[in-house]
């Protein structure tokens, strides 16, 4: 009976010592290149973090100003609406109570006006600085997979 041959045994004419050193090679040559990946990778989602809390940050001082701003036009509009009734207390005509009523209208209407022209702001300056980070880190990443 004849030998049996093996199957994992190497064709005449090629050395196992070259082949297992370029499988060696290519198998680091993959690793690095897994490894500088990853280190990139891992610089970006840092960078991404930071971002990310930069972001928050703002978007909590923003938070905070619309707040303040909201608790000032509600304390404004109180305010001037128990000073109305204050007057109104006092009425002794009709024509007198028009003119009051006429005039706390007039009042009130240009006060929203006013906030909110000032809420508006408010919040496109929030948004404007919200998105800003954002926009800058997205391009950023994708900066980052273009191909060099």
């Amino acid at each position: 009976m004849a030998a049996k041959k093996d199957t994992f045994e190497f064709p005449e004419g090629v050395d196992p010592a070259q082949y297992l050193e370029k499988l060696k090679s290519m198998a680091n040559d993959g690793l690095s290149k897994a490894k500088e990946t990853y280190e990139q990778a891992q610089i970006a989602f840092e960078e991404a973090k930071k971002e990310a809390e930069a972001n928050l940050s703002t978007a909590q001082g923003h938070s905070s100003k619309i707040s303040l701003a909201t608790m000032d036009a509600v304390r404004t509009n109180t305010e001037a609406t128990l000073s109305h009734m204050e007057k109104l207390s006092g009425v002794k005509s009709m024509s007198e109570f028009m003119e009051l009523q006429t005039s706390f209208l007039s009042s009130q209407t240009q006060m929203a006006m006013e906030n909110a022209k000032s809420m508006q702001a408010l919040y496109q300056d929030a948004a404007s600085d919200a998105s800003a980070p954002a926009k800058k880190a997205a391009e950023k990443a994708m900066g980052a997979f273009k191909p060099k």
